[in-house]
Formats: C-alpha cells, sequence, structure tokens
C-alpha cells in the first residue's frame, strides 16, 4: 500500500500505475481494492510467472511512453518521476535510462547508496559491481530507481525465469543496445527497504546460480568487474553456505584467470573470505554512522543556524 501510494503521490501527476499480481493473492486484492483513484490498474495473473516476467506484462499493458519500476516493499519520493522525466528530456541520447541514488532504510539506519557515480565513459558493468569503499554496497541502479523509454523495455525486456540477477541481466544487455546511455540523478529517490529477517531472492546461497549466470554473461563484463562479482557476489554465498575447499578452488581460479583482479577486489575477498559476517556487518555500521555523522558536521559548519 505505501508503495502503490508513493507513486499516486507524485509531483507529477499525468501517469498510471500498473499493479501487476503474481499469482493468486486476495489479501493484496482486498487492500488494493480500498485505493479509489482512476489511474491505478491492477492485473492478477492466475499463475505465478516470476518477477522478470511480471514486469514484462505491466510493460506491455502500459500505455505511456516512459516506465518506472517499484518493487511492491519500495517507495518513491514525491519528485522522482518529475525530475527523471526532466532528465530524461534533456538528454541528447535516443534512449536514455535514468537512474538515481536511494536511501536504504534498515531497521538500525537509513543510508544513501550507491557511493560509487556513474561516469558517461565508463562500462555499465564497472559501475554496477567494481565497489571502492567499506560501505558501499549492491545497490547501483536497483530496479525501483530505473526509469526508461517504453520502446526499449519492448525490445529488450527482462529475461523470463530468471530467478535472480534480473535487474542487473537487463541493465548489461540494454547497455550494447543503439541509442542507451545511462544516467544516474545524485539525489537519492527511492527508499529500499532492508530487513534483516525478510526472505529475499538475492538471498539465496546458490553460488553456482550466480557463477553459472557470471560465465553465461562474460562477455558484458570488464575484466576488472568480472573479479568484482566473484569476490563479492560468489564467493560470500559459498562461504555462507559452507561450499568447501573444492568450490574455494574453483572459484578462485575464476577471480584470478577469467577476471583482472585489483588490489581493491583482493580486500573484497578477504573481508568476505576471512571475517565473520557478523563483524562485518558491525565495521560496516560503524563506518556508516561515521559518515553520517562527517556529512552533519560539514553541513552545520556551512550553515550554522541550521538544525540537522
Amino acid at each position: 500500500m505505501k508503495a502503490v501510494q508513493s507513486v499516486l503521490c507524485q509531483t507529477h501527476s499525468r501517469i498510471e500505475v500498473i499493479v501487476v499480481i503474481d499469482g493468486p493473492d486476495p489479501p493484496t486484492e482486498s487492500a488494493l481494492a480500498r485505493i479509489q483513484d482512476t489511474r491505478l490498474r491492477i492485473y492478477l495473473l492466475a499463475a505465478s510467472v516470476g518477477g522478470a516476467e511480471a514486469r514484462n506484462i505491466g510493460v506491455r499493458a502500459a500505455r505511456g511512453e516512459w516506465i518506472g519500476f517499484l518493487d511492491d516493499d519500495d517507495e518513491w519520493l514525491p519528485q522522482k518521476i518529475s525530475l527523471q522525466l526532466t532528465a530524461a528530456c534533456a538528454s541528447d541520447a535516443a534512449l536514455p535510462v535514468i537512474s538515481s541514488r536511494l536511501i536504504v532504510r534498515t531497521p538500525q539506519m537509513d543510508f544513501s547508496q550507491p557511493v560509487r557515480t556513474c561516469r558517461p565513459d565508463q562500462q555499465i558493468s564497472d559501475h554496477l559491481f567494481c565497489r571502492l569503499r567499506l560501505d558501499d554496497g549492491p545497490y547501483a541502479m536497483q530496479t525501483s530507481t530505473l526509469f526508461a523509454p517504453r520502446s526499449l523495455m519492448v525490445a529488450v525486456p527482462f529475461r523470463r525465469g530468471l530467478k535472480r540477477h534480473q535487474d542487473w541481466d537487463w541493465l548489461l544487455r540494454a547497455s550494447t543496445y543503439p541509442g542507451v546511455r545511462f544516467q544516474v540523478i545524485p539525489e537519492p529517490l527511492t527508499i529500499f527497504r532492508v530487513e534483516d529477517a525478510r526472505p529475499s531472492v538475492s538471498r539465496e546461497l546458490d553460488w553456482e546460480f550466480s557463477l553459472a549466470w557470471l560465465r553465461e554473461m562474460r562477455p558484458y563484463f570488464t575484466a576488472r568487474a568480472y573479479s568484482f562479482f566473484v569476490a563479492t557476489e560468489c564467493i560470500p554465498r559459498a562461504v555462507k553456505s559452507r561450499a568447501g575447499a573444492s568450490a574455494y578452488a574453483r572459484l578462485g581460479w575464476e577471480f584470478t584467470a577469467r577476471g583482472s583482479p585489483t588490489l581493491h577486489s583482493l580486500i573484497w575477498l578477504f573481508i568476505f573470505v576471512c571475517l565473520p559476517r557478523s563483524l562485518r556487518m558491525r565495521l560496516r555500521h560503524l563506518w556508516r554512522r561515521n559518515q553520517s555523522s562527517q556529512r552533519a558536521i560539514s553541513v552545520q559548519a556551512i550553515n550554522p543556524g541550521t538544525t540537522i
């Protein structure tokens, strides 16, 4: 309900809101029935088709020129569509894809991600996967931040049946489509909720699926980004599932022989292999707290009369 209301309350009001219910879900149907707004359209699927195809169904049903995506547990801030539409119209690209930073909301704190920027000359795989700081995470161009032409989404749909890495898969494939250019608005425009106890496809421990997907998508990766993906996506799942020495040897070969390790990716590899998850979480939490405090102090120094 919060997700839908955050769309209906956008400052840019000429929109349609398409909710695709992925299989029978009476509580969701009942909740949505209470919303009296003619801009809301609901598509109830007879059986689950998965997140990727559910999004594709919404795209095909859409009547507008532009598409924004929103997962049902996230929210848009009021100016999201207005700012992204302005950026898209100002772009000289034939098919601009506009993302933004987001606010990651956890039970402990809120913080802005990603910390890395997207340079015009940068390969999309480097932007998505090459983490540079301890407080960096896997939040670059998350699905709920994306804003793209409907024509592009029809020409390059989400890959049906892919159980994980759906947004990354689409971004990498779309990056090679003629006329596509990516832009990231530095202002956070989406709230992304992370709850430790909530089930999540992205948290499943099937490291072999992630590795198989990575190898399939190798042409879209720089060698540097390939090593980062092994270090930050495959290795943590393998360690958490206690995959064993043969799995670690296999991933180590992928990291070194098929990729191009850097100092940063080696540091991330060490972090995920050698530091317990509880310690990693505490260190990251402390780092983000410190960064937030430093930003607050900087703003107070510039605006001494402002309450932070």
